[in-house]
């Protein structure tokens, strides 16, 4: 009989694990939220943005498009904190190659923040012809 390569700690499925999934989400957010700075001052900017996009928004569709490009900022800010929290956990004295994945995982927040714009720029600019 082969061996099972599947971790003891994940679940097998079912309500149990959605509502599990929820709590450790939710425990995601509050480290996320007590632990890095970027995050709450990207939440602070969404908290100022959400209004301003339902001021600005033409109908529902742009506003929910508005507002996920927010949330694609975030998103990637919690990705990009779980890697620099894995990699000072791995191995908290400099090393270079932890320097480039971190470094690598900044400028993906940058991106996102780049998209956002272009959301924002291409739905709030009127389309002159």
């Amino acid at each position: 009989m082969k061996p099972s390569r599947s971790s003891p700690f994940k679940s097998k499925g079912g309500v149990a694990r959605i509502l599990h999934a929820f709590n450790y989400s939710l425990k995601g957010l509050k480290a996320a939220f007590l632990h890095e700075p970027a995050f709450r001052q990207e939440l602070l900017l969404c908290i100022v943005a959400v209004p301003l996009a339902f001021w600005l928004s033409a109908n529902w569709q742009q506003f929910f498009v508005l507002c996920s490009s927010l949330v694609f900022i975030l998103v990637v800010e919690l990705l990009n904190s779980a890697i620099e929290t894995l990699a000072d956990a791995l191995k908290p004295d400099y090393d270079p190659l932890i320097g480039r994945a971190k470094d690598i995982g900044s400028a993906a927040v940058l991106l996102s923040f780049v998209c956002a714009l272009c959301v924002w720029a291409a739905i709030l600019i009127p389309n002159y012809n």
